[in-house]
């Protein structure tokens, strides 16, 4: 611990030691006036800051200021009742308010208590409350407006946990200054109490023990209670006031000074007018001794600042014209055009409504979803989805682009729902016809008024959001291999390490690279799989690494050690998997046909033997389609990513698994035989 931690703590601890043991008159007025001098500098350091956030120790400071003042307010007591005297320093403020009249000094006291405690803490404390419960009602809007920019890419995730945390952090100050504002409440009816006690109590001390007449007894004992109590409330008014002021404190780029300054001198007409008026009332029995200075200073002040701000603003209006010339030809400025977004979203005006949340569109929180569906699904961490409309499309269309490019597109009604037909037309049901955008299923746009006839007819509706998002989620899973470069794989390599270290070190930079690493999750991706279980991928690859450094090989191997994943994802528990085998002769030609490079090992058949290859595969894919499964073909291990390249082009949905990659507790039933000939 530093040394100003021990300095706190032994600061605390002595204040309640003041409780309980006497303390002399000199050191009591120099703690007297150490209160008030922490006091000024706690209202100073208010009045500076931008934020409440940036003095957020001032409810528990509040509480240790109070605390010193009643152990003040205890020592004085004693002193006062015990010997007649409390220092130098009580004297002095009871002479110079009290002077020779009592009642004079008892009214300024009181004044000064009903000031504290009825306006500016009363005031304090209601704002204080209104602003934390305020505060705590907004924090799940601010979350979600925090995500939302987060998924529009005007944050990344650092200022989005910064802010988050500013949020948790606002709410903890406001609440605890609604309780803290409680302590200076509670003071200042201590301060009345104890001196009513100072004031009777001690003139029967007075009169009784030290044979004072009643009259001295009085005096005296009245110009050390009123001392003490205006000693001890200025302090108090300076925290009360600084209470006020962080409580009623909104965040700004600069301290109150010049807040204050800025905006009340904003309007130099309203100064000229201001004199105007105060000229005019000289001319009623006031008379002009007293509002004729008054009114000049507003006037002449008013014309100055107005003669200025008409200068800056010129000056700032040139400087501005010069910066945007300098950097409409600096390079910076082209050098920005060069920046791609990975993922774009663009639409319509007419889709505007769907992305704004202030008309009740929620595209954005649709899309926060997405990415966490996919971080859960894929292992694959989405990038920022970039939002925006374009003029250019027309007013209802929408397209999805990767790095720059048109991947996807569609068309929505936003007044309509998407109605799909459950294989059964029923003819009463009238819409528009079209696609949907995310499986090429024929559809129906309906109005509200079809909407519940259509779901009683088991047609599945869904809302122009939910179609968006299931297009969007569709398309970032069939394409999400081409998001993954080596930034991102060295971001998932990171994480890793956290919990792994050793097993990344046996991987990178030796016997693998970044990019070799990158290259076998894309392949996964490719074909649908799954990375999230990054500790089995890497394991296999520390295995492998060493005796190849062939991509598609090592991908292999991966497979089948994700082989209880890929069975769980491919079969269903207690059904049968249907697949199509591959002929041993078709095995045998693509063994033969594989060619081998230093760049890597390539199949390559002949056309006449591909193209027959292909027509029976289309031949059996048509014939799958009345089993309402998605196409799989089973094969050796040996030939099964040789099987993939020759079919990828042409049948990109097909699912080409080995037998190792399966479980061996499943049930293979084989549907037919795909060969060459």
């Amino acid at each position: 611990m530093k040394t100003r931690d021990y300095i706190v703590m032994v600061g605390v601890v002595l204040i309640v030691m003041m409780l309980i043991i006497p303390l002399p008159a000199a050191l009591l007025s120099f703690l007297i006036v150490m209160n008030i001098s922490l006091a000024l500098v706690i209202l100073l350091v208010t009045l500076n800051v931008t934020e409440s956030l940036e003095f957020s120790v001032f409810p528990s400071l509040l509480l240790i200021m109070t605390l010193f003042r009643i152990a003040l307010n205890v020592s004085t007591t004693r002193l006062i009742l015990s010997e007649g005297d409390a220092g130098r320093v009580i004297e002095a403020f009871g002479q110079f308010v009290v002077g020779g009249n009592i009642i004079v000094g008892l009214v300024v006291f009181l004044i000064l208590i009903i000031v504290q405690f009825l306006v500016i803490t009363k005031g304090a404390e209601r704002v204080a409350e209104v602003a934390a419960r305020f505060t705590l009602d907004a924090m799940p809007g601010k979350q979600m407006s925090i995500d939302a920019d987060m998924n529009a890419g005007l944050i990344n995730d650092q200022e989005a946990k910064k802010r988050r945390e500013k949020i948790t952090r606002e709410a903890d100050f406001y609440g605890a200054m609604d309780g803290a504002s409680k302590f200076v409440k509670g003071d200042a009816i201590a301060s009345m109490i104890i001196v009513a006690i100072n004031l009777i109590v001690g003139m029967i001390i007075g009169v009784a023990q030290q044979g004072m007449d009643l009259a001295d007894a009085a005096q005296n004992f009245s110009l050390l209670s009123v001392g003490d109590g205006i000693v001890s409330q200025v302090p108090a008014l300076l925290i009360s006031t600084a209470t006020g002021i962080i409580v009623t404190r909104s965040s700004s780029e600069n301290n109150m000074g010049k807040e204050v300054s800025d905006q009340l001198l904003s309007y130099p007409i309203m100064l000229i007018i201001a004199g105007c008026v105060i000229f005019i009332l000289g001319l009623t029995p006031i008379g002009m001794m007293a509002t004729l200075p008054i009114a000049l200073i507003l006037v002449i002040a008013g014309f100055m600042i107005r003669r200025r701000r008409g200068t800056e603003q010129q000056d700032v209006a040139e400087e501005e014209n010069k910066k945007a010339e300098e950097s409409f030809k600096s390079q910076e400025n082209v050098m920005n055009l060069l920046h791609m977004d990975p993922v774009e979203f663009e639409f319509g005006y007419a889709l505007v409504p769907l992305a704004d949340s202030s008309q009740g569109g929620d595209l954005l929180d649709r899309i926060v979803m997405i990415r966490r569906q996919l971080a859960l699904e894929l292992g694959f961490v989405l990038p920022v989805v970039r939002i925006r409309d374009n003029i250019q499309l027309e007013p209802n269309s929408y397209r999805i682009k990767i790095n720059g490019s048109e991947v996807a597109k569609g068309e929505l009604l936003p007044d309509h729902y998407l109605a799909m037909s459950p294989g059964i037309e029923d003819s009463s049901i009238k819409g528009i016809e079209t696609v949907e955008p995310a499986f090429g299923l024929k559809a129906l746009w309906i109005d509200e008024q079809t909407k519940e006839q259509a779901e009683l007819s088991s047609y599945t509706v869904v809302d122009p959001p939910s179609v968006v998002s299931t297009h969007l989620t569709e398309v970032m899973r069939r394409h999400a291999y081409e998001l993954v470069g080596r930034q991102e794989t060295q971001q998932l390599v990171d994480h890793l390490k956290e919990q792994y270290p050793a097993l990344v070190d046996a991987v990178i930079p030796d016997p693998l690279t970044v990019g070799d690493i990158q290259k076998v999750l894309v392949n996964l991706l490719k074909e649908n799989l799954s990375i999230r279980n990054l500790p089995i991928i890497f394991e296999t690859l520390a295995d492998y690494g060493q005796m190849t450094k062939e991509t598609n090989l090592l991908t292999e191997y991966v497979r089948q050690a994700l082989s209880r994943q890929i069975t769980e994802q491919f079969t269903t528990p207690g059904e049968t998997l249907k697949v199509l085998t591959l002929s041993p002769d078709l095995e045998r030609k693509i063994s033969d046909s594989i060619q081998k490079t230093e760049h890597g090992n390539f199949l390559a058949l002949d056309g006449s033997t591909t193209s027959q290859v292909l027509k029976n595969l289309s031949s059996s894919v048509e014939k799958w389609a009345d089993l309402e499964s998605d196409p799989v073909i089973l094969c050796s291990p040996a030939v099964r990513m040789y099987a993939r390249q020759l079919t990828e082009r042409y049948f990109p949905n097909i699912r080409i698994l080995s037998y190792n990659e399966l479980e061996t507790n499943v049930e293979v039933q084989s549907i037919g035989v795909l060969s060459a000939a």
